[in-house]
């Protein structure tokens, strides 16, 4: 049965997760999104993905800056909604908004909960080795990612898989997945189980501060910072001259020598352990390029330093 739906999502992850409760024939009557926030060179008021997506599903749109003002919840509670879904949204939802649906408030997350909680859940679980990471359909409530958890699924982060790729394939099983609970939720079927006290993480904000590589790091760790740091904030190296050199995709392998040692033109660069192949990089100002073809542009002697 279709469900009267408000969806509250902001960046391109959330998209597929609007565009699959609305094909599934729910009734998504309000959408809730960051305010529009200046971007590119111009510095232009720019409306998120999920704006965007339902300006074009012409459904309604509502970008406030915080949900605590009394008028703000009075407004949503007058939606007479049977549940919200909650996507990436990045506002904190007081109790006042997660009591006024029917159902409540049912949050998408991309990891395995209790692991990855909070802002950045997939990139952290790529920094940190991961075997594996997922989707959790849960039951919001007023924590941090501590509500119960309805519907969960696995999926395998193979070796070279960057953030980029975990974001699209978490995506996609988000939208699956939600569409699959919204029935086992409506006719109390599927019944919210408590996240466990153990194995609880963190998944802090990236910043841009992370992007450094420091080469006296073993190479496999390196190659982790690569994939998940890709495309934001992205990852570089200070090369000898002093300019910075966009690191957009490695490949560990062996080698040894001083940190930062230009071992062969592959090129590949020694680390404190292992050796990484800069397969390919972006000089500023230019495009990117493979990494055989950014040394022969670049001075260079096999067997000497090529990083600061």
């Amino acid at each position: 049965m279709p469900l009267r739906l408000a969806f509250m999502g902001t960046p391109d992850f959330s998209v597929s997760i609007l565009d699959a409760l609305v094909a599934a024939g729910h009734e998504v009557v309000c959408v809730y999104s960051q305010p529009p926030r200046p971007a590119g060179r111009g510095q232009q008021l720019q409306a998120s993905p999920v704006h965007r997506r339902a300006d074009a599903l012409n459904i309604p749109v509502r970008t406030p800056k915080s949900l605590r003002k009394a008028e703000e919840q009075a407004e949503f509670a007058a939606l007479n909604l049977d549940c919200a879904i909650v996507a990436a949204y990045g506002l904190i939802l007081p109790q006042a908004i997660l009591d006024a649906p029917r159902l409540g408030c049912v949050n998408v997350h991309a990891s395995l909960l209790p692991r990855w909680r909070g802002a950045a859940p997939i990139q952290r679980s790529i920094l940190a080795g991961d075997a594996d990471t997922g989707v959790t359909i849960m039951q919001m409530d007023a924590g941090l990612d501590t509500g119960a958890m309805l519907l969960k699924e696995a999926l395998p982060i193979t070796p070279r898989m960057n953030a980029a790729d975990l974001h699209d394939a978490l995506a996609a099983m988000g939208a699956r997945l939600m569409v699959q609970a919204l029935p086992g939720i409506a006719d109390g079927s599927l019944l919210p189980m408590p996240q466990p006290d153990e194995g609880v993480t963190y998944a802090a904000k990236l910043s841009k501060e992370e992007g450094r590589l420091d080469l006296t790091r073993p190479a496999v760790d390196l190659d982790r910072q690569v994939r998940g740091l890709y495309p934001w904030p992205g990852t570089w190296v200070d090369l000898a001259d002093g300019e910075k050199l966009k690191v957009l995709e490695v490949q560990p392998v062996d080698g040894a020598g001083a940190p930062g040692t230009l071992l062969d033109a592959g090129p590949t660069l020694a680390c404190g352990e292992g050796a990484l192949r800069l397969v390919r990089v972006q000089r500023p100002g230019k495009g990117p390029v493979d990494g055989a073809s950014f040394l022969r542009g670049y001075p260079h002697r096999i067997g000497g330093k090529l990083t600061a």
